[in-house]
């Protein structure tokens, strides 16, 4: 009878071990070494598509959870066509492509005490603007991001902070992240630009750190990216998940706008539209440009390095040279592929392709415009 005991807890202990390396199999981070990518094909998205009375459009972030094999897109939607929402979708491939995109939910983001989010002409305090969305499988929860709003007008100023919020796959929130004293909306110009601020995010590190990039220079770190060079720099952020606090900021160079805008003073932009951690410090990022009167927009992939970068928590930009920025390297401009891009605005791993080999996916925001594609992309990892 003793034998019989100890053996059965011999193999509930086996058991337990290889639950247990299955569970970290799923759910650690490993390094990525990237020399180039593939790119696979593309797949869209009709224009007004419809799905469960909802509006499928502006889907500015994605992320893929693999072991329900499920991709999470969020949509950037104020509320003003639906409630704030992301949607759950199954997406299919092969390495000739993609085959197809199947929405299996779209979930209401709920603010704290269970409601939805009003939009801006019922409370512009209280409305997101939501940009970015990630998967934490050891907690299972998610976190997504808010630009929040800055509007200076004599009748109507509204602030309205960036955020970084938690929720429950089922779109109930639980908890938010503490926003550093720099990321506070100002009526003068401090702080961050209208529509310029937390556009990306990726956790790093198995999920202990998230790095959270703005998408455009704070005002008292130096002007916007210009079509000619000028030293336009933005700031990633290192928030402790466990703290839920922001630890380090580190400053980024962006390119200069890739085309000037027809007419030349009509509206242009540069800036980091996502972020994806590959592990040891290093990110990928995708700058955006885009300019009136050319409707691709420009991206590029770089690989930052953020080991030797300053922290720069509690220094300002302009007109210093005493700070260390992120080494940047180019991994593709795509339009050197000869294909159409259009604002993408997300970027996330995928499952592996039949060769073994990672996958990366990006997901275009269409603005809800008929003018404008919402696509997504695949494309191949060659380490």
């Amino acid at each position: 009878m003793h034998l019989l005991f100890l053996r059965t807890l011999s193999f509930i202990a086996v058991i337990l071990i290889l639950f247990s390396c299955a569970t970290t199999k799923r759910t650690t981070q490993t390094a990525v070494n990237i020399s180039s990518l593939k790119y696979l094909g593309a797949h869209e998205i009709p224009y007004d598509f419809k799905y469960k009375n909802t509006i499928v459009g502006g889907l500015s972030g994605i992320d893929y959870d693999a072991k329900h094999d499920l991709y999470y897109l969020i949509s950037d939607d104020r509320a003003d066509k639906n409630p704030v929402r992301f949607y759950c979708a199954s997406i299919y491939f092969t390495q000739n492509g993609i085959d197809s995109l199947v929405f299996t939910n779209v979930i209401n983001i709920l603010q704290p005490g269970g409601s939805f989010y009003p939009n801006r002409k019922q409370d512009p305090f209280k409305n997101p603007d939501p940009e970015a969305i990630r998967y934490n499988p050891l907690s299972r929860q998610l976190v997504w991001s808010s630009e929040g709003e800055r509007v200076l007008e004599l009748k109507d100023t509204v602030l309205v902070n960036p955020s970084v919020l938690i929720i429950e796959p089922g779109g109930k929130y639980i908890d938010s992240f503490a926003l550093p004293a720099n990321m506070i909306i100002n009526t003068t110009e401090k702080g961050p630009r209208r529509n310029g601020v937390f556009e990306g995010m990726s956790y790093a590190d198995n999920y202990k750190t998230l790095f959270v990039n703005i998408e455009e220079p704070l005002f008292e770190d130096g002007p916007r990216a210009d079509t000619v060079e000028n030293n336009a720099l933005i700031r990633i952020l290192k928030f402790d998940v466990a703290e839920k606090k922001c630890i380090a900021q580190y400053a980024y160079k962006l390119d200069k706008i890739a085309y000037a805008p027809n007419p030349e003073t009509a509206f242009k932009i540069n800036g980091v539209s996502d972020i994806l951690s590959l592990g040891n410090n290093k990110l990928l990022v995708m700058e955006r440009s885009a300019s009136k009167g050319r409707i691709p927009a420009t991206i590029k992939l770089f690989i930052a390095d953020l080991n030797g970068a300053t922290d720069i928590s509690f220094t300002t930009l302009k007109n210093n040279r005493s700070f260390i920025a992120a080494k940047k390297s180019l991994l593709l401009n795509m339009d050197d592929l000869g294909i159409y891009t259009d604002n993408l605005e997300g970027i996330t791993f995928g499952p592996l392709l039949p060769n073994g080999h990672k996958t990366l996916l990006f997901v275009a925001d269409n603005n809800f415009s008929n003018t404008e594609k919402a696509q997504l992309l695949l494309f191949e990892v060659l380490e």
